[in-house]
């Protein structure tokens, strides 16, 4: 029992959760089933939806104690309702739990320490946000990205390799995602357009910079007053050189926020210990804002 808004964050969650086990099943407490009808074809709903025009004196929603929505329920493998929940940005947290198994897949297992909800929640990506991926690489990003911001969204995926951005493209279009505008870069400009953005994410990529300042000049023209940048990226000691940063995949925090910063961006938060795969490497989390005029 959701609400139109929270679609796209239940289609994210469900590509997350679907080799696991994962099904949906909605129940709407609308009083006329066209309306029902409507919300499906308009937001792209893909798994059942129940509709028997009693809103919430439906049998169903007195049966569950439903007075208005949003309302979740999390249905464990043995038929046992987990919890109740009252907005699908709770849900990750519990499907983690829910659905755990000793072994899944690998891209699954990306998900559970790179934690793409958290990273969408701090930079105030929601439906209807235009947003770039800058550094897409193979697109892990841009389709959760894509699946946050809807098809009312837009996600500009950033790379320097046009193949790998058709890739991405073709990718997103399968799944029926919000519009994803390949955008093929420099290695001195993302080459966005200008005040195009909400918001922009460099995963493990702003180490590969070649010319950060640039780079950052770009990223701050296409972010709009007020919007965010987001960086995850491995730490380091100082003292090595940028080439030797490159070549080992990483960036010392202090040498990201100064760079950064000197941009003109002012930073808002930092997770010194935001993620990590299992092989024990940490990544830190910094996010930035643009200034109001």
């Amino acid at each position: 029992m959701i609400c139109a808004a929270e679609v796209p964050l239940l289609k994210q969650l469900y590509w997350k959760y679907q080799d696991r086990g994962l099904n949906l099943i909605g129940i709407s407490l609308d009083e006329e089933g066209a309306t029902a009808g409507r919300m499906i074809t308009q937001k792209g709903i893909f798994w059942p939806e129940i509709c028997d025009g009693k809103a919430e004196k439906g049998e169903i929603a007195r049966l569950y104690n439903v007075q208005e929505s949003p309302v979740l329920f999390v249905v464990d493998r043995t038929g046992n309702i987990a919890v109740r929940l009252s907005s699908a940005a709770l849900l990750d947290h519990q499907l983690f739990e829910v659905t755990a198994t000793d072994a899944f897949p690998p891209g699954i297992q990306r998900d559970t320490w790179q934690r793409p909800v958290k990273a969408m929640d701090a930079l105030g990506i929601h439906a209807g946000s235009a947003v770039a991926d800058v550094g897409a690489g193979g697109g892990y990003f841009t389709v959760r990205l894509a699946a946050r911001v809807g098809v009312k969204g837009k996600v500009y995926a950033e790379d320097l390799d046009d193949t790998t951005l058709l890739q991405i493209r073709q990718s997103a279009e399968k799944e029926t995602l919000a519009p994803v505008l390949n955008n093929q870069g420099s290695q001195e400009d993302p080459r966005l357009p200008e005040r195009s953005v909400d918001a922009a994410l460099v995963v493990d990529a702003f180490h590969e910079f070649t010319h950060p300042d640039a780079m950052v000049a770009g990223i701050f023209r296409a972010i709009k007053p007020g919007g965010r940048l987001g960086v995850i990226d491995r730490t380091a000691r100082l003292g090595l050189t940028p080439s030797q940063y490159r070549e080992q995949h990483f960036l010392p925090q202090e040498m990201l926020i100064d760079q950064v910063t000197r941009g003109g961006l002012r930073l808002v938060s930092f997770d010194s210990d935001f993620a990590g795969p299992p092989d024990g490497t940490r990544y830190y989390f910094a996010v930035f804002e643009k200034p109001r005029p």
